[in-house]
């Protein structure tokens, strides 16, 4: 491993945590935001909902149990930055660095997950080496940095083709690719779906033709997402569907809902989320820094203990449903995980 430096995570707000850099050299922007995850930080930092993002582990030590690329949730990190308290091995770090991510630890992650829980989630810069860029020229060029609000980055993590996996399952699934987990599609396939995986704008009559149609998870703002809503609008009802994440999230722009900004998101495996029309309450693995504001229409089926921001959607007369949570929770808890495989099952061969 390389020689520790002295780096800092800084704040919009000013706030500086200093640490110690463990891999990549440089300054990178982004949103600076917490995960309280236990487990899973190459799935973290490989999924593509954290595109744009600083990310801090709240778990005490991060990489204590080595690196395995049979757990990457796609081919490269899309996470900007990783910020832990304590680094648990060098084979994490020296993974980090051989993909170019700048990693920081000895931080007060505690202090920094409080700062972002009170303040929101905000721009920031890590920076590996203060001597290259101090802190004063550091705020000066965060400030000039776009807001999360507005940014449409769902083209920056699809697939430019369209491909497959799997070619023996019954039922015929199209996935629409916003950043969509390697996980997801594992889980479709060992579901007995044949997997055909579209770009994140596509012809809403080729989806038309499918058993079923998943709209996948991804990162960013929802509401300038106008083609690939568009798309959502003319296949929905036409063929089965089900919406993961920000794959909910169009479903509810598509129908007339509202999507906004949470303060500090919704990121980890621990979060509760109550089945409306069962009483049920599921542990969940989520990811996402928007959300569906609650109307109280019929088709909102499942919220969210904390906030209660809307957690799911059922539209029978559509056929279509879907979860803000992450069903196939890789990793994370297993409550949800009968979702995926009962709606592979619902789907009738054409």
């Amino acid at each position: 491993m390389k020689a520790a430096g002295q780096g800092y995570l800084l704040l919009e707000d000013g706030t500086a945590f200093r640490g110690r850099s463990v891999a990549a050299e440089g300054a990178v922007f982004g949103e600076a935001v917490f995960t309280t995850g236990m487990t899973g930080y190459q799935e973290t930092v490989t999924d593509p909902s954290y595109a744009e993002q600083l990310v801090c582990f709240t778990a005490p030590m991060v990489g204590n149990y080595g690196v395995d690329d049979r757990r990457l949730e796609s081919a490269s990190p899309h996470a900007r930055a990783v910020l832990m308290r304590r680094l648990g091995g060098e084979d994490w770090a020296l993974w980090l660095a051989e993909r170019g991510i700048i990693a920081l630890d000895e931080i007060d992650t505690r202090s920094l997950t409080l700062r972002v829980r009170e303040g929101g989630a905000m721009r920031a810069v890590a920076v590996a080496d203060e001597r290259a860029l101090p802190v004063s020229e550091a705020l000066e060029r965060l400030l000039t940095q776009p807001l999360m609000e507005g940014q449409a980055l769902v083209a920056g993590v699809s697939t430019p083709e369209k491909y497959t996996v799997g070619h023996s399952g019954a039922a015929r699934v199209a996935v629409v690719d916003y950043g969509v987990k390697r996980s997801i599609l594992r889980r479709l396939a060992d579901a007995g779906a044949a997997v055909t995986v579209f770009p994140h704008v596509c012809d809403p009559d080729e989806l038309a033709t499918y058993d079923g149609v998943l709209l996948s998870n991804g990162p960013g703002d929802p509401a300038p997402l106008v083609e690939e809503t568009a798309v959502v609008r003319a296949t929905i009802g036409r063929v089965p569907m089900l919406g993961i994440c920000l794959g909910h999230q169009l479903i509810g722009l598509a129908t007339g809902h509202e999507t906004t900004k949470l303060p500090f998101g919704h990121r980890g495996a621990n979060h509760p989320v109550l089945d409306k029309r069962t009483g049920r309450v599921l542990v969940t693995s989520q990811n996402h820094g928007f959300a569906v504001v609650p109307s109280e229409r019929a088709e909102e089926t499942h919220v969210s203990l904390y906030d209660g921001t809307v957690e799911g959607f059922d539209f029978p007369e559509l056929r279509a449903q879907s979860v803000q949570f992450h069903p196939e929770a890789g990793p994370g808890p297993h409550d949800a995980w009968p979702i995926l495989e009962h709606w592979v099952d619902s789907l009738e061969p054409r």
